[in-house]
């Protein structure tokens, strides 16, 4: 006779899970500020938009995204930290180029056996992010599934929710010759093309995640895993003030895709290679898998994580702020990163 099954014996621990969420409910409530409707319900969270306050129009943003094969450089629990600032960075940056302020956020944690210590240090990442983002974490999931994952493996989801003045909309078509074209520096990697990074810096390339490069001033390891930059202050600060007419979140189609996009009507764009910094790490990437140039562009963000199109005239006012003059909006269509157009 087999004895009785039950939920544990086959994998999953109710129990533990349990636990897990009163641990970091703490965690939780600590991005919640008056916009946040307590109640005790479990199954949702409730939220009064209150930013929607003088908007003759308002809209709501709404995005989902990942951290991708970023999670396999976690070798260590503190890793997950950073991993779960990558996951809000990912999602409220995606938000922005709308103009959309970032109003709450929910993640979706899978994995095949409840770890507490590798959650909970997400957990933090995650609400330290949101605390940066302005938005409430309202909720979330984690889900415990043996069968699909194995021991060690966590997948993770986010979701972004915003709100925006429609009659604040930046709009691409206003975009003409000779606006200026102006950017923030990123972090390094952020969450994107870690495919192929893995594949030229380790497989192809033989280098070990804990050795130390003086180019890098860090371990390879710590390079690959700093986590992603949140531009939302800088960015609705500049919607503010100055105002922008088209903007992107330098993600997956990297440099090259994500400023193509930002044009329309047969229009191109000249950057200037001087004007911002590249991180060691993408030559370092290129040299070991013997990427291309327009690979490279097309996979990473090669130093810049936002790009915004804004009039000539508002420049020196962007420049200000901090932002970097990059180049211009020209007739002729294509992006040339200063390598040529392409």
């Amino acid at each position: 006779m087999n004895p009785p099954l039950s939920y544990e014996a086959a994998g999953v621990d109710i129990a533990a899970a349990e636990r897990f969420v009163a641990a970091i409910a703490p965690i939780v409530r600590s991005t919640h500020d008056g916009a946040v409707v307590e109640h005790p319900s479990r199954f949702a969270g409730l939220i009064r938009p209150s930013a929607t306050t003088g908007m003759e129009d308002p809209l709501i943003a709404a995005t989902c995204d990942g951290v991708g094969t970023k999670v396999l450089l976690a070798t260590d629990p503190a890793h997950y930290e950073g991993l779960g600032r990558d996951l809000v960075a990912m999602n409220v940056n995606d938000l922005l180029p709308l103009g959309a302020r970032p109003l709450l956020f929910l993640d979706y944690l899978a994995t095949g056996r409840l770890d507490p210590i590798r959650l909970e240090a997400t957990l933090r990442g995650i609400a330290a992010a949101c605390r940066e983002a302005r938005c409430a974490l309202l909720g979330g999931e984690t889900a415990e599934m043996p069968d699909v994952y194995r021991p060690g493996e966590v997948e993770m989801a986010g979701f972004a929710v915003g709100l925006v003045d429609g009659r604040r909309l930046p709009d691409p078509a206003t975009v003409r010759p000779g606006d200026a074209v102006i950017g923030l520096p990123s972090t390094g990697l952020h969450a994107n093309g870690f495919s192929l990074a893995r594949r030229a810096l380790i497989d192809r390339g033989g280098l070990d995640l804990d050795a130390f490069h003086s180019d890098l001033g860090a371990t390879l390891g710590d390079t690959l895993r700093t986590p992603t930059a949140i531009y939302v202050d800088r960015v609705l600060a500049l919607l503010e003030t100055v105002g922008f007419k088209a903007a992107a979140h330098i993600t997956g189609g990297g440099l090259l895709g994500r400023t193509g996009a930002m044009l329309s009507g047969g229009l191109g764009m000249r950057l200037d290679p001087g004007s911002y910094r590249r991180p060691a790490i993408f030559d370092m990437i290129a040299a070991a898998g013997e990427v291309t140039p327009r690979e490279m562009a097309s996979t990473f963000n090669m130093g810049l994580g936002f790009v915004v199109i804004v009039a000539a005239t508002a420049a020196e006012a962007a420049i200000a702020q901090g932002w970097l003059r990059l180049g211009a909006v020209v007739a002729d269509g294509g992006v040339d990163l200063g390598h040529g157009r392409a």
